[in-house]
């Protein structure tokens, strides 16, 4: 089962503004309907009587920020108040194309220096926390588009697998940029815009899985500064996507995998780990009590346990009961006499679903005594073939 998750930024929804006329500063006027808290100002050269749009999207749509015209040398100056950190495009005249991806914060006094030409790839932002980690991103990311526009052409050219390779190398530098950046400065509001480069837009087959630590990092960091932005809860919950698709993603792709480490309570409140019965063969079993299959699939668990558990077998049966005392009671009905029985007692909401992939029980994962998994979804006669293949009589 592959899954893929698509990193996608929120943008924030933010209160409708006209452009301001002076040089005011964020803090000139508190006596005023709407108090300004950031600004936006500069040049753009070649830019002379065009307009400047600041906008949001949400799900209504775009929403105008703020709005302005340049004056006859390019300068422009914009204002107005923002809820909280988000992220916003700064779209020059009326090409949807010509669009600077910005993150604001309340407070942020931006300077802007940019040409009409180069307008997209070559911004230089200043007076931020982000302005230099975004304008070596704009560099970076203007070259990367240019040659991937070069590798596009060769597509039924080249065996896919080749272009493939050539796609990932071309990414590098801009890979290792992100990743240095965010780990040296992970609440930085650029790293919203620089980790969709650390995200496995593509799938998980040719994706680093050490950034998802790296990731984490910037979530934890986003929700102590920015608590409340709806950016930093979407961006938390992302992140756990990822995570869950990534354990679905190597239990599917099993072959010398570890399988996901289990932690859960047994029903007298003792917590059990599947890493605790690392040196034996593991039979992680997923059931329930009102599971007519797995009740029915329990007598030939239970002959299985006994013919191999004095020779490097066990079983971890995980429950997605609900009811502790319909739990116990199955196990003592059927006569699950191993000691490893866990639940945490969520029923289909429990962790373990996502965790493990599985949409139907019973479903067993069979793990080796290193905790790497061997197979998934054995049951009957192909359970006992397999544990007559791994151990020998």
């Amino acid at each position: 089962m592959k899954k893929i998750f698509l990193y996608s930024t929120l943008l924030v929804i933010a209160s409708l503004a006209s452009c301001s006329g002076g040089k005011k500063t964020v803090e000139d006027d508190p006596n005023t309907d709407i108090i300004e808290n950031f600004r936006i100002s500069g040049t753009i050269e070649g830019a002379d009587n065009i307009s400047l749009h600041l906008e949001a999207m949400s799900p209504q749509g775009t929403i105008t920020v703020a709005e302005c015209t340049t004056d006859a040398d390019g300068n422009f100056d914009m204002l107005n108040n923002i809820p909280d950190m988000g992220i916003y495009q700064l779209r020059l005249g009326d090409d949807q194309e010509s669009v600077l991806t910005l993150p604001l914060v309340p407070q942020d006094n931006v300077e802007l220096k940019a040409a009409f030409a180069t307008f997209q790839s070559a911004p230089d932002f200043s007076g931020t926390e982000w302005s230099e980690s975004l304008n070596k991103y704009y560099g970076l990311f203007s070259q990367f588009i240019e040659k991937q526009k070069n590798l596009a052409s060769q597509q039924g050219k080249v065996p896919d697998e080749e272009l493939m390779q050539k796609y990932l190398d071309l990414r590098k530098p801009i890979d290792a940029f992100c990743l240095k950046s965010v780990e040296a400065n992970p609440g930085n509001p650029a790293n919203i815009l620089l980790t969709s480069f650390l995200t496995p837009n593509m799938g998980f087959k040719d994706w680093d899985p050490t950034y998802l630590t790296t990731l984490k990092k910037m979530s934890a960091a986003y929700m102590s500064r920015y608590k409340k932005s709806p950016i930093a809860q979407k961006m938390a919950e992302q992140v756990s996507q990822i995570e869950i698709g990534y354990e679905q993603f190597k239990v599917a792709n099993s072959g010398n995998q570890m399988a996901p480490e289990i932690a859960l309570n047994n029903p007298e409140g003792k917590q059990i780990t599947l890493s605790s019965l690392r040196g034996k063969y593991v039979l992680i079993d997923f059931w329930a009590s009102w599971c007519g299959p797995c009740r029915k699939e329990n007598p030939n668990v239970v002959k299985l346990y006994n013919t191999y558990k004095d020779k490097g077998f066990t079983i971890l049966s995980v429950s997605l009961d609900d009811n502790v005392t319909n739990w116990k009671e199955a196990i003592k009905a059927d006569g699950l006499v191993w000691p490893n029985h866990v639940s945490d007692l969520l029923g289909w909401k429990s962790k373990m679903v996502q965790l493990y992939g599985f949409q139907g029980i019973p479903y067993t994962v069979l793990v080796d005594k290193e905790g790497k998994i061997i197979e998934t979804g054995l049951r009957g006669e192909s359970l006992e073939q397999k544990l007559k293949e791994l151990i020998k009589n």
